[in-house]
């Protein structure tokens, strides 16, 4: 060593500043787990959720003295998800860990879920020890081709004496690459001694975008007779809610919610027109379908979120867009736009209402009669709704009939959609699965806040809601959280039920109870003239299956009855802190499918297949 790295190494050792609670910080001697859980405690980390396991066991022993919760779930998918819905609420980091192999790779399709939602999950993977990775030990696998397709950055501890400064890049990739990043460790790492220093978060300030971009954003807007805003999750995550009802206040636009954005503007403001995509908002649909000029404010105006919906090819041919997405990989990716905003959606909404500010717009003469027509296409679709109690097609008037003929009473989902939406808490955040009468559902899902709705996204994957909003309820514990969920979807995640009873954890999870995997039964509806194969579900009585869990658990068949049902679980769950389940028995009536734009009418070549198209 040189005489001046010499000098460099002493200067560094001597380094000592008061920190935490008093104690030093810089570089100090500690044990590779304690240099992996003070990292987390410099990042904000006060709750884990996994199964423990041997592999990082020497770090979760100190856990609970450096202030983090560990909540143990049944299934580390179930982890994952909470993770995610933690991460949703608070805007912070949603962190799991699990044992190496097995318990890892239940985690996988609850990442996935998390990277389209773009989630700051950090999942930790320990991995088989050092020595043994290659010679097919007890639980080893490889752990970083599972996730590298839905993570934005992998971290690989390669020496303890990296263990900081990783697990450090992984918190702050996680939050500026705006998705999950994985941390894998592996297991004999976690032991020794070492000298380093705790490395602090770094928080990226993003900024509004380029300021000709920016500028040519505002010119197309002050000259748009028509402006239309698309208000995404990109706006949710800036905390930008308040700044996009300026602008849209200013501009006089109708604002849309991208799909399954539901809570990125308020429902009683009056600009407000409901969500695209599937199962939409008619009224939005019909107001985007006249736009000269579409603002796309933190969204990636992704295909499945804009596709033709209630027979409506709505989204405008001819209109100028503008985009705007933290993420510049997304900037005209799916549709062709006339500017593209690298930027953050509240900044860019901030500068965007600065240069209109004086501005003479030539949308200020129609400002009165764009307001008028909004309303007036909201009533239209209020009122659609309201008249809107049964699915028409032939299929679903069979299933009804067929209802009739049965024991018991099954009630049709749009009428218990609307009744769950009147009984709706304020300040309520709710979670829904896959399926066909949760994506029904987007019509009925109204919020007045961000960060109040949460759905798997692009991903579509079963078992999310109730998870997710165990999640989303340990992160905001003052708040009402509900979950949506198909009987066929609710079966894969049921069983973290006993989680949220387990660890005070309260929600109420609704449970439609069709007995059907109805979002693909309606393909075979549709295309394969009712040649049911593997739709049809044979359910046990999931309220008593909720009370053998420790839960409160109703079974509902009376449409009277949706609305107090829910009203007395939120009771339950707000003052009690208890968990409910509300199981309502719905008829086999079906909403429009989800892939018509995937599928088409089979063509049979061999002759023995022929009866079957």
């Amino acid at each position: 060593m040189t005489d001046l790295a010499e000098q460099v190494e002493e200067e560094v050792q001597r380094t000592q500043v008061t920190g935490r609670d008093g104690e030093q910080s810089g570089v100090q001697k500690m044990t590779p787990s304690e240099a992996f859980v003070e990292t987390m405690v410099a990042n904000g980390v006060t709750t884990i959720f996994g199964i423990m396991g041997s592999a990082f066991m020497d770090a979760m022993d100190i856990f609970a003295p450096a202030g983090i919760r560990l909540i143990p779930v049944v299934h580390e998918q179930g982890a994952a998800h909470m993770a995610d819905g933690y991460a949703r609420v608070s805007g912070k980091h949603g962190v799991c860990i699990g044992q190496n192999g097995p318990g890892i790779s239940n985690c996988v399709t609850a990442i996935a879920a998390a990277f389209w939602a773009h989630s700051p999950v950090v999942i930790v993977t320990p991995e088989t020890g050092s020595m043994g990775i290659g010679l097919g030990g007890f639980q080893e696998a490889h752990q970083l081709p599972m996730f590298a397709e839905f993570t934005k950055y992998q971290g690989h501890v390669n020496n303890p004496k990296r263990m900081a400064e990783l697990t450090a890049r992984c918190f702050d990739r996680a939050k500026s690459e705006m998705g999950p990043t994985q941390l894998n460790i592996p297991r004999d790492f976690f032991y020794g001694e070492l000298e380093t220093e705790i490395p602090q978060p770094q928080v990226l300030d993003r900024g509004p975008g380029g300021s000709k971009s920016l500028d040519e954003a505002a010119e197309l807007l002050a000259q748009a007779k028509n402006p239309v805003i698309v208000s995404g999750g990109g706006v949710v995550m800036a905390d930008g809610v308040a700044e996009c009802i300026a602008l849209a206040e200013r501009l006089g636009a109708p604002v849309v919610n991208s799909y399954q954005h539901n809570d990125s503007f308020p429902a009683s403001h009056p600009q407000w027109c409901g969500p695209l995509g599937y199962q939409g908002s008619k009224a939005g649909m019909k107001l985007i379908s006249e736009a000269d000029v579409v603002l796309a404010l933190g969204t990636r105006l992704g295909p499945f979120g804009t596709l033709p919906q209630h027979g409506m090819d709505y989204w405008p041919k001819d209109a100028k867009i503008i985009q705007v997405d933290a993420d510049h990989t997304m900037l005209g990716l799916v549709k062709k736009i006339s500017v593209g905003i690298c930027g953050d959606a509240k900044q860019a909404a901030e500068a965007l209402l600065e240069r209109l500010k004086d501005r003479e717009l030539a949308s200020d003469a129609t400002k009165a009669e764009r307001a008028q027509r909004i309303a007036a296409e909201k009533q239209a679709w209020e009122q659609e709704l309201d008249g809107w109690t049964h699915e028409l097609d032939d299929f679903s008037l069979d299933m009804i009939a067929e209802a009739e003929q049965e024991d018991g009473n099954w009630l049709h989902p749009r009428q218990v959609l609307r009744e769950l939406e009147k009984a709706m808490p304020e300040h309520v955040m709710v979670s829904t699965d896959i399926g066909n009468i949760n994506s029904v559902a987007h019509s009925y899902l109204r919020f007045e806040e961000p960060r109040s709705f949460f759905a798997p996204m692009s991903f579509g994957n079963c078992g999310y809601a109730l998870p997710t909003i165990i999640g989303a309820k340990a992160a905001a514990p003052d708040r009402p959280a509900i979950a949506y969920a198909g009987d066929g979807a609710w079966a894969m995640s049921m069983v973290e039920i006993m989680t949220a009873v387990r660890h005070d954890i309260p929600v109420t999870a609704v449970v439609f109870h069709n007995r059907q995997w109805g979002a693909e039964k309606k393909n075979q509806v549709d295309f394969y003239n009712r040649r049911f194969v593997a739709g049809e579900l044979d359910n046990p009585n999931f309220a008593e299956v909720a009370q053998s869990m420790g839960a409160e658990g109703v079974r509902v068949d009376q449409l009277d009855q949706v609305g107090p049902a829910l009203k007395a679980a939120i009771d339950a769950q707000m003052n009690e802190g208890k968990t409910t389940v509300i199981e309502i028995m719905c008829t086999r009536e079906l909403g429009d499918p989800f892939r018509r734009d995937a599928l088409a009418k089979p063509v049979r070549l061999l002759k023995k297949y022929q009866d079957y198209v």
